[in-house]
């Protein structure tokens, strides 16, 4: 078993982990904390709220029922873009369309504020077919977010275009988060004149990421969010750990050094940025 990375050193200002997966870490891994003693930890660092975020009915109803139990967590469901075809292909059309009627119920939930991670990922799902049902899904997903009022949150890798052009023609929802922002600074500026919001993980702090520093570092206030994805993109300098909400700090400060913005100002507009995007607790 890894060793588990120490407590960052907190933050001034409190600040949201705006997309984790405590339900991963605790039923897979077994290597980080379980997600009671997680949030714990995260307060520790200055991390006062978090987004638990689903990827199938399983574990977007433990989402719901985790943020309707815990004052410090908001909720997101949908059916992860690589989830979809294998419900189609393991289950039929019928099992498809119940899992859509599974996560559209639990939109209404009060606690569950977003819908996601959904959008499209060609990195792991390369057929034809395979994509087609991605993108069948993902328009279900923008279709089932405006109806019920809720936060979309994109899963975007390697189909930047695809997403872009499937929001224009089924028409975004009024809050927009690309999760794990993944685009150049020519992408960043597109949300943003849409005044959707880009959310960094731990990735912003790795060597090679100099193209999305460069999009972070051209991004009005008010269009920046951070993650942990965790348990997994653990930022430097414990890439290779378990990722957790308590390591927020470490991504911060880095963002802070790259924008060369003041990490007080930086905390506070991600506080109020994940509010718009999320609500209230």
């Amino acid at each position: 078993m890894r060793e588990r990375p120490p407590v960052a050193d907190p933050l001034p200002r409190p600040v949201v982990d705006s997309h984790c997966h405590l339900d991963v870490v605790d039923r897979h891994l077994g290597e980080g904390p379980g997600p009671d003693d997680a949030l714990a930890l995260a307060r520790e660092a200055g991390i006062t709220r978090v987004v638990q975020v689903g990827c199938d009915v399983a574990s977007s109803q433990w989402a719901a029922d985790f943020a309707g139990a815990r004052p410090d967590v908001l909720a997101a469901v949908a059916l992860h873009p690589n989830d979809a075809p294998r419900i189609l292909e393991r289950e039929g059309r019928s099992g498809l369309e119940a899992a859509y009627d599974a996560i559209e119920a639990l939109a209404a939930m009060p606690r569950v504020r977003a819908i996601g991670e959904t959008g499209l990922d060609y990195y792991r799902t390369r057929s034809d077919d395979a994509q087609a049902v991605q993108h069948e899904s993902f328009r279900r997903h923008i279709d089932i977010a405006k109806r019920n009022d809720r936060t979309l949150v994109i899963h975007d890798r390697d189909a930047h275009a695809d997403i872009l052009r499937i929001l224009d023609e089924e028409g975004a929802p009024d809050r927009v988060v690309f999760h794990c922002f993944s685009g150049d600074a020519e992408m960043a500026q597109h949300c943003a004149d849409r005044g959707w919001l880009c959310s960094f993980a731990g990735v912003v702090t790795y060597k090679n990421a100099d193209g999305l520093r460069e999009a972070l570092r051209g991004l009005p206030r008010e269009a920046i969010l951070v993650e942990t994805d965790a348990p997994y993109l653990t930022p430097v300098p414990h890439r290779g750990a378990v990722n957790a909400s308590y390591l927020v700090p470490l991504t911060v400060r880095a963002m802070a050094d790259v924008r060369s913005q003041s990490l007080e100002q930086l905390c506070d507009d991600l506080w109020s940025n994940s509010e718009r995007a999320f609500g209230p607790l």
